[in-house]
């Protein structure tokens, strides 16, 4: 902290230098505690995650200047532009061997259990931490065995029930600050609407400073003129709005949300496939064409994900090509966000013969390489774009699996309504 905070200068007089004896921690807070009141708040904005979490016990003014939402925003907003350790959050899936489902989803198909875990976005990807979940011993109701990951944003999770059936639990979670948050039953549910597919993410509106989930619904008994219905939660408010209408889309709710420029995006279909987007802060929804026509039997076959720089977006297609099973996988990405003349492909990966395993795409690491899963080893590996040279990276992605960039932060210490575990 010394070195990265001043440069190299040390930071403990004579008096505090006789105490080395002392954990370093112990050091630091007596050190902290003889500065001037006004230069903490400058100087805990500097620290990391999990420093801060054990200040807020120094004393009830640095509780409270942790606490305080203007500091958990300047620190989530400065730290993760300048100190954050960069890191993917991946969410396996376990079944039974013997399970008929591929993802092996749901106590019917052999489910075991899941896990989370944060890894470095590095050369080798290796593990930073696991993280507890408790969540599911808290939560009534659920349709389906687990939640799934939909995507991430500033140190927060957003969790759905819909791996397999659509649920109407939704929970935000931060594991660093040990607190989550469950959303209450927005209006449009299986017992008032009846059968829908829906798809959902969460965003960050820096204007306001809140934090918001839009979940959009397609029912399945209108016609193909009919809306699709979008309700978007505030967590600064801690309830649903009002019900918004748009022609009618085609979703899936796996495709997995991507937050980029202040906007959610997702794949959709309506006529021809397009990226659907949100905009946070305006809450108004738009639209990007894809650099094609993209000819896929599924929906599945699309997917999206962040740039490697976290700038853009960038899209996956795979598709099995013939009857042999031989399998093609594309990659594009939009060079200059909202530019739809930008697109580029930079991939055209073709898996042929036993000995070449199909492999889904995830998302982008950093480096501008891209993790996959192989399909019949269920092992992730990293792809260098350059030399189309797979890298195992000695993990096992399950019978299902996502992953996600990530960042710590401190959001929801502050929340009154969060539960803590």
């Amino acid at each position: 902290m010394c070195e990265e905070c001043y440069q190299g200068k040390s930071l403990l007089n004579p008096g505090s230098t006789s105490k080395l004896g002392l954990p370093i921690s112990n050091v630091i807070t007596d050190w902290l505690k003889s500065l001037p009141e006004e230069l903490i708040p400058d100087i805990l904005l500097r620290l990391p995650i999990k420093s801060l979490i054990r200040f807020t016990s120094v004393s009830k003014s640095w509780n409270s200047t942790i606490k305080h939402p203007t500091f958990i925003r300047n620190h989530t907003l400065n730290f993760s532009d300048q100190n954050a350790t960069h890191l993917l959050l991946l969410h396996t899936l376990l079944a039974n061997e013997d399970s008929s489902n591929p993802y092996g989803i749901g106590p019917d198909s052999g489910f075991i259990g899941d896990s989370y875990s944060l890894h470095y976005d590095d050369n080798a990807v290796t593990e930073y931490r696991k993280i507890e979940f408790p969540l599911l011993d808290n939560i009534e109701e659920l349709i389906n065995a687990c939640l799934r990951a939909v995507g991430t944003c500033n140190g927060l999770v957003f969790l759905a029930d819909d791996l397999k059936r659509c649920g109407d639990t939704f929970v935000i979670w931060n594991p660093n600050v040990r607190k989550y948050v469950t959303l209450p039953q927005s209006s449009v549910r299986f017992s008032t609407h009846g059968i829908y597919t829906d798809m959902s993410g969460l965003g960050y509106d820096a204007i306001g400073n809140d934090y918001k989930v839009v979940r959009l619904t397609t029912l399945n008994n209108v016609t193909d003129d009919g809306p699709s219905i979008a309700q978007v939660y505030s967590l600064a408010r801690g309830s649903w709005g009002v019900v918004h209408t748009l022609p009618l889309c085609v979703t899936s709710g796996y495709w997995v949300q991507v937050f980029v420029n202040g906007a959610l995006h997702w794949p959709a279909y309506n006529k021809q496939y397009f990226v659907l987007t949100f905009d946070v802060a305006s809450e108004s929804f738009g639209e990007i064409n894809l650099p094609m026509r993209f000819q896929s039997n599924f929906p599945e076959d699309l997917m999206l994900s962040a740039s490697g720089d976290r700038k853009s977006i960038a899209l996956f297609h795979s598709m099995r090509w013939n009857n042999k099973g031989d399998y093609f996988l594309d990659i594009w990405v939009m060079k200059e966000y909202s530019e739809e003349q930008s697109w580029t492909k930079l991939l055209v990966l073709s898996l042929q013969g036993p000995e070449r395993s199909p492999a889904e795409a995830l998302c982008f690491k950093r480096s501008g390489e891209v993790i996959l899963v192989r399909l019949d080893s269920l092992e992730l590996v990293s792809l260098d774009l350059v030399s189309k040279q797979f890298k195992a990276l000695g993990i096992s992605g399950g019978q299902f699996c996502s992953v996600h960039c990530y960042e710590e932060s401190l959001v929801l210490l502050d929340t009154k309504d969060a539960v803590s575990y």
